[in-house]
């Protein structure tokens, strides 16, 4: 179509919202921001790292001499789970408490490793972690936000690799967002909004990563210049539904995305990366009954999903800055998304860095 070559709107059923595409904006002229890139080369124990086996944290607590996954309490947390839901409301002027629990995991008690340098057996551990956690936190808290912020452009604090959970009493703008738009489509068609999706874009110009259960895509409305979409092919709400086959070709489709991104400027990509479960009830903590639009419907409406935002656009140096218009209009990205799934696609599924096989 000639309209995608040309600067054009896109919508986005699943955030109900516009995003403009201007093909070919990376072609201008640049004498911005150059960002360092970050050595590569970390030792597999650091002393000083607050999340490395048997250190001290930056809380005074000491981390067990852990083998494999481990998590612990945020010991500058966001979320407390003391907190009490008192609603006040003056005019216009309103505020509510929220309670909760942050969590951090490492992954991997090796300094040096990243998703992406870790075989599909050593990420299964991390899928399953994220599972318990998700269904331990749900007991209380209506949202279980699983993330990952990885590398210094998207603010991770400490390049040992772990994430983040989430979790509070009250439903976000994007669950709110996602569960109302899923749920309308449900409603009108009787199948979920992401299922339809899937039978629309496998096989298509945007697919990276294809295999028995998992297919991710550059979204078709994507606004970062290579986020991707992480889609269950199967009925699924939250990770703790995954069986254990479903659960080892996520490990697999993780692993393989990851070395994509860091290939194609050969680099530890930075990124964003974060699960979009099925809401749990509300809690006791929870100070207002959820709307209608948040849960009718949910249960067959709702698919798991992950969504990953990197920021690096023209190099390992130079990213993707979300000001201006993006701040006071509407996202707008410089290349489409079927060019940035060509590049994925085409960069090799062996990491840059890997040694050659004997």
């Amino acid at each position: 179509m000639r309209l995608l070559t040309q600067p054009h709107r896109r919508y986005d059923p699943l955030a109900d919202q516009w995003i403009l595409v201007s093909a070919d904006r990376t072609q201008r002229p640049w004498q911005g921001s150059v960002d360092d890139v970050a050595p590569a080369d970390r030792p597999a124990y650091d002393p000083t790292c607050y999340l490395c086996p048997g250190n001290s944290r930056a809380g005074g607590e000491r981390n067990p001499d852990y083998g494999r996954t481990f998590v612990f309490d945020n010991d500058f947390a966001a979320l407390r789970p003391d907190t009490q839901p008192e609603r006040v409301k003056d005019g216009l002027l309103i505020a509510q408490g929220e309670a909760g629990t942050c969590r951090v995991v490492c992954y991997d008690p090796r300094h040096d490793l990243t998703m992406a340098r870790m075989a599909p057996a050593a990420v299964r551990p991390i899928i399953d972690l994220w599972a318990d956690q998700t269904t331990q936190l749900g007991e209380r808290y209506q949202w279980v936000q699983v993330f990952e912020n990885r590398g210094e452009a998207m603010g991770a604090s400490n390049p040992h690799p772990h994430g983040q959970i989430w979790a509070g009493s009250s439903l976000p703008r994007d669950g709110a967002r996602e569960s109302a738009t899923q749920r309308r489509h449900f409603e009108r068609t009787g199948r979920a909004l992401l299922a339809d999706y899937v039978s629309q874009e496998v096989g298509g110009p945007r697919v990276v990563v294809d295999n028995a259960d998992w297919l991710i895509v550059v979204p078709f409305w994507a606004g970062w210049p290579f986020e991707t979409l992480i889609l269950a092919k199967q009925p699924a709400g939250r990770l703790a539904d995954l069986g254990n086959e479903a659960r080892d070709t996520l490990a697999a489709a993780l692993v393989e995305l990851l070395v994509r991104y860091d290939n194609l400027f050969e680099v530890d990509f930075p990124y964003s990366l974060g699960w979009h479960q099925l809401p749990f009830a509300p809690g006791p903590d929870a100070s207002r009954p959820p709307a209608a639009e948040e849960t009718a419907g949910a249960d067959a409406s709702w698919r798991l999903h992950g969504h990953v935002y990197p920021p690096l656009l023209r190099s390992a140096s130079v990213r993707k800055f979300m000001v201006g218009y993006e701040l006071l209009a509407e996202t707008q990205r410089d290349l489409t998304p079927e060019d940035a799934a060509t590049r994925l696609r085409e960069v090799s599924a062996t990491r840059f860095d890997a040694p050659p096989s004997a």
